[in-house]
Parts: structure tokens; C-alpha cells; sequence
């Protein structure tokens, strides 16, 4: 099988939750983690932004990034929504993807 790994970067914990439920029940994928990027010192007046990074085929990424990307439209402006597919990442990447802020059980 060939793998990818999917992105997702939105405004908002609710919205990435919301938008990657969607993503997972149209496609077979699997969270890899989940990051918040902001300053830590909340210097920046700027909502909440987080990151999901996830893995599957080729196939199933794509369908999940774009899935996700219309679900999160429901909450965000198309400005504040990014989202990237890697197709055949590097031995290693998927490892880069498990840094994560949110602890994934499974």
C-alpha cells in the first residue's frame, strides 16, 4: 500500500475535533498527533491554532484532507483553514508526525 501523510491546520480545538471525526468516517486513516502553535507566552492575539497530522493511503489521505478541509469551513474562513498531503514520505516522516502535544491512544 502505497502511504501519505495528510495536515490539517485550522482556528480552533473544536473545529479540528469536529473536522477530523468527519475525516476518519469517510476514509480509513489514523491520527498520528495533534499540535497547538502558538507562542506559549500568548504574545500573539490570535485564535487557537492546531495542527493534525495523519497517515493512510494515498487515496485515503487525500479524500480525508479534503473532507476535513469542507468540514472545517463550517467553523473558519477559508483563510484560516491549510491543508497538505506528502505522498511516500520519507522513512522516518510518520515518526516526525508522532510529535505530538496530545497524547493517541491506539
Amino acid at each position: 500500500v502505497i502511504m501519505a501523510m495528510g495536515f490539517l491546520e485550522v482556528a480552533g480545538y473544536g473545529t479540528a475535533l469536529y473536522a477530523m471525526d468527519k475525516a476518519c468516517k469517510a476514509t480509513d486513516i489514523r491520527i498520528l498527533g495533534i499540535d497547538t502553535i502558538n507562542p506559549k507566552d500568548s504574545s500573539a492575539n490570535i485564535p487557537l491554532t492546531v495542527q493534525v497530522k495523519f497517515e493512510g493511503s494515498v487515496s485515503d489521505v487525500k479524500i480525508a484532507t479534503q473532507t476535513a478541509h469542507e468540514a472545517a469551513l463550517k467553523f473558519n474562513t477559508e483563510q484560516e483553514i491549510i491543508t497538505s498531503v506528502i505522498d511516500n514520505p520519507y522513512e522516518g516522516t510518520s515518526q516526525l508526525g508522532k510529535i505530538t502535544k496530545v497524547k493517541i491512544k491506539g
